[in-house]
């Protein structure tokens, strides 16, 4: 899935507003650009090219300062060590940024469109090195963002 995709769709569901989408990358201590950001976030390109493409670390930057702009420093964590953003890491970076408990997720997921067992959901949380682990898909990825912005809709409608 295009990393310019899963951006936009977070934002959009959260409603976040350029402000906090700079707000969160100035926690994570990256530097971001306005200028950079519309780009990111310009959905009317058909095609992408290098210099318009969002880096897997500069989504991982941002889902690191949403986690700190929504719950703030963890006073357990206290070094940042490099891995790959995975789908299954970007499940789990909202999932804790957002403070989502295990039916709101499924909830989020039937949203979505994909009904997962308690085993199943469990099992995109798990460590890649247990025997449980179920790698996230593109489309289930995709399924999760889309009950977000559904789940957020839905929360801001009286």
């Amino acid at each position: 899935m295009q990393t310019n995709n899963i951006l936009y769709k977070i934002t959009k569901a959260l409603s976040l507003e350029n402000s906090s989408i700079l707000e969160a990358y100035t926690l994570a201590n990256f530097t971001m650009s306005t200028t950079r950001l519309d780009t990111l976030l310009d959905t009317q390109l058909d095609t992408y090219s290098e210099d318009t493409i969002c880096s897997y670390e500069e989504l991982g930057m941002f889902l690191d300062g949403l986690i700190l702009l929504k719950r703030g420093p963890s006073p357990k964590k206290t070094t940042n060590k490099e891995v790959e953003l995975s789908n299954n890491l970007i499940l789990k970076k909202l999932r804790i940024a957002l403070e989502l408990k295990e039916a709101e997720v499924e909830i989020i997921f039937g949203l979505g469109e994909a009904e997962l067992s308690k085993q199943n959901l469990a099992s995109l949380f798990r460590n890649e090195k247990n025997k449980n682990f179920k790698s996230c898909s593109d489309a289930l990825l995709l399924a999760f963002l889309d009950g977000l912005d559904e789940f957020y809709f839905v929360g801001t409608v009286e």
